[in-house]
């Protein structure tokens, strides 16, 4: 199995229009953090997580030029509204298959009716991307590419967020804690992928980084990568800081996972 990162930002992206600080302003690659998004690869097949709004760049970057499901962990904006960028793998191909949770699946629908709608005609001369939409439920096993993937749901401000297990990999974020049933679920696992804001103050809606160290402790994973990072925190200074066996994940950084 391979997870390869596409984007490791957060809604604002890094560097953050106008702003000159050090992270937005550095040299490093690694402190260019496009919108959040994956790729997981298993035998037969990738899965990707998430239409970031760099969905397209993020692709040639990384030169992924197939994919063939989508999961949607939640519906804001910077996680959904890449989903245009589907179409050149749905021109070529045909439907892909789409998982997103019974909780969300409506909105989903009602947001991109062109896109899940089987009546909607484009235009003469024109194309939409044609994703088939499979419902799940926490803590339900779906299976994807031969592969079980374990839906796990985590707070997230007036919602929630679907991650999942799939082998050894647990994959969270927009997370603000690990509720007990997602916890006992990810302990185990090889790599757990988590979201992290920066140090120190706490938000609402997303674990800082002590609060993400603390849930990998808690889970016992051998390896945790840190996604969702903003500009106050620089690849630098997270490498510096976080303990062993705990680092930041950076945009097209590939890992190859047993199992």
């Amino acid at each position: 199995m391979k997870l390869t990162f596409l984007g490791t930002g957060t809604s604002f992206g890094v560097p953050v229009v106008g702003c000159r600080c050090a992270t937005c302003t550095s040299s490093d690659p690694r402190d260019r953090r496009t919108r959040h998004g994956a790729v997981v690869e298993v035998d037969e097949g990738r899965l990707l997580v998430d239409t970031p709004t760099e969905l397209r760049l993020q692709l040639l970057a990384t030169g992924i030029d197939r994919i063939d499901a989508v999961w949607f962990t939640h519906l804001h904006a910077d996680h959904i509204h890449g989903i245009d960028d589907l179409r050149v793998f749905t021109v070529r191909r045909g439907d892909l298959a789409g998982y997103v949770s019974d909780e969300h699946r409506a909105a989903l629908t009602r947001y991109f009716g062109y896109v899940f709608d089987p009546d909607y005609q484009p235009a003469e001369g024109s194309s939409s991307p044609r994703v088939r939409l499979h419902g799940f439920r926490a803590s339900e096993g779906v299976r994807i590419l031969g592969r079980e993937f374990l839906p796990l749901r985590v707070p997230h401000g007036h919602g929630h967020v679907y991650g999942f297990r799939v082998g050894g990999l647990g994959y969270i974020t927009d997370a603000k804690e690990l509720p007990p049933d997602t916890l006992a679920a990810l302990r185990g696992v090889e790599v757990l992928v988590l979201n992290a804001l920066w140090f120190g103050q706490p938000h609402p809606s997303h674990f800082n980084v002590e609060e993400a160290v603390a849930a990998s402790r808690e889970v016992g994973a051998k390896r945790t990568l840190l996604t969702h990072l903003t500009h106050r925190v620089s690849h630098a200074e997270l490498t510096e800081r976080l303990p062993p066996g705990v680092e930041a994940a950076y945009d097209g950084l590939t890992l190859e996972l047993e199992g």
